[in-house]
């Protein structure tokens, strides 16, 4: 036996979650052509078909772009501390990629690792995640190279996996995902095939082996010197997390912020002394690369990266991480 939903009744649901007052994110086309996860209004702008995958990743959603920890107010010789709201309202992440659903259990790693992130965590706790396994993917997609899949299960709370005739079967594969779909799902014998998935491109040990043992060599001035150091590869990437803490604001008061950066910006490592052992977009990639591949799985036992093809797509010269790693 499994569990169907229509699409009307789908909408239908986010509607009611809409109007319960929680926060619901999915694939919206923004403008002609570029889908984002973006927070949903209404049901009608949740988009199900005839996209790959949205430009960004859900990732935003759990570790905000920008964070205040705390705000301050000076006067005088006093400092007061003002503590910030923390996240109280239930979000649904739906129509979410497997790929970016499986990102999550391995941030938690970094997030959790000798220090725990309230906020992160919080956020976390508070978010249901319904992914809508894959039918189609383009060249840019590498998900079977990093032991993921169409409909790799992990990260989700349940799945979506498209039937015929506008439905749905439903798999609630968390007391989360159960208590969010309970009572709205038809009872059925119908049972959803998994689209096959890319062509394996890469060995993930081989990268492992070769990152470890090659940290001078002049395949990363040959393959990378493209790079213009933008980030659009770590802004739009799943699992990539560098964070920068500033404080905005004046003599007066301000905040104290988590922001986001990346490792492919010069200044990233810019010593005060004006030294940067990572002088060149090349060192960077390296960076990028030896994390995702060596650093990260000795570290956590994950490899940093869940093959949703993102940084290629959003790259103004087509590079990525598939392109370094085929090459390799």
């Amino acid at each position: 036996m499994s569990a169907t939903i229509s699409q009307a009744a789908l909408r239908e649901l986010v509607t009611e979650w809409i109007k319960q007052g929680k926060r619901v994110v999915g694939p919206r086309e923004v403008k002609p052509g570029c889908v984002l996860y973006e927070p949903l209004e209404s049901s009608d702008q949740l988009l199900l078909e005839g996209f790959v995958h949205p430009a960004n990743s859900v990732k935003e959603f759990i570790f905000p772009k920008h964070e205040e920890l705390y705000g301050y107010c000076i006067t005088g010789n006093r400092i007061e501390l003002i503590e910030v709201k923390p996240p109280a309202g239930e979000q649904v992440l739906i129509g979410a990629r497997p790929c970016d659903a499986a990102s999550m259990p391995i941030l938690d790693h970094v997030f959790n690792w000798d220090y725990k992130d309230e906020l992160y965590d919080l956020r976390r706790q508070l978010t249901t995640v319904v992914t809508l396994a894959c039918t189609a993917h383009d060249d840019a997609c590498f998900c079977t190279s990093v032991g993921l899949g169409p409909a790799a299960e992990r990260g989700s709370d349940a799945m979506l996996l498209e039937l015929d005739d506008g439905e749905y079967e439903v798999r609630c594969l968390t007391e989360k995902g159960k208590a969010l779909f309970d009572g709205k799902l038809q009872a059925s014998e119908r049972v959803a095939s998994v689209a096959a998935g890319p062509e394996k491109r890469f060995e993930a040990q081989q990268v492992w082996a070769f990152v470890k043992e090659h940290f001078d060599s002049p395949f990363w001035p040959s393959e990378t010197l493209a790079c213009l150091g933008c980030g659009a590869c770590a802004y739009t990437c799943p699992t990539c997390h560098c964070f920068d803490i500033v404080d905005e604001g004046n003599i007066e008061r301000g905040v104290r912020a988590r922001n986001w950066d990346s490792c492919q910006f010069a200044m990233f490592t810019l010593h005060a002394s004006g030294h940067n052992p990572r002088p060149d977009q090349p060192s960077r990639q390296r960076q990028r690369i030896d994390h995702k591949f060596h650093v990260y799985p000795e570290k956590f036992g994950e490899i940093l990266c869940t093959g949703c093809g993102n940084c290629t797509r959003n790259c103004p010269v087509g590079m990525g991480v598939l392109s370094v790693l085929t090459a390799l």
